[in-house]
């Protein structure tokens, strides 16, 4: 019996050691600067890790054919590992406020209250996966990032959640 619990010790200590090698060569960044687009918006992103697994990202972005709509989201992700690969999984959310003209996005408003923005606060998920580059300061990541407005005519975007993003790392 002491013999098992000695080899059980054994290997949860070298599981959690190996664990903790595997982990720091994944993110081996503090801060990532880039752009985020999908085939409707396109945008700026900052990612900010506090810890090795827990991040801060913001971004701004707006549409390519109606400028005048703007969001600005502040996510909180959870980045995990996967194997022994440099592609990571992430998942989080956060709040955004998005400025928007009524005519794109609440014919309904516009015709009653004639042409203007309105602003609107809401909350977001994100899920996607990552992968940063070993010879190069580069992470590529796609992700989900579905919300919901709180106000206003719109309450998903169902073309936008998606994306890609691609972040200079230092």
């Amino acid at each position: 019996m002491k013999q098992l619990v000695l080899l059980f010790s054994l290997c949860t200590v070298m599981a959690f050691q190996a664990n903790a090698q595997r982990r720091g060569s994944a993110s081996d960044y503090e801060n990532a600067v880039g752009v985020r687009v999908n085939p409707w918006v396109v945008g700026a992103t900052f990612q900010h890790f506090f810890t090795e697994n827990h991040a801060f990202e913001a971004l701004a972005f707006t549409n390519y054919n109606r400028r005048t709509n703007v969001n600005f989201t502040a996510l909180y992700e959870y980045h995990f590992d996967l194997g022994d690969t440099p592609l990571r999984m992430y998942a989080g959310g956060g709040v955004h406020l998005g400025i928007y003209d009524r005519w794109d996005y609440d014919r309904d408003r516009y015709y009653k209250h004639g042409d203007g923005s309105y602003a609107s606060p809401g909350i977001d998920g994100i899920i996607g996966l990552e992968y940063k580059f070993k010879k190069i300061p580069l992470v590529i990541s796609g992700d989900l990032k579905p919300y919901v407005n709180f106000v206003g005519g719109t309450h998903h975007i169902g073309e936008e959640i998606g994306g890609a993003s691609a972040r200079f790392t230092f």
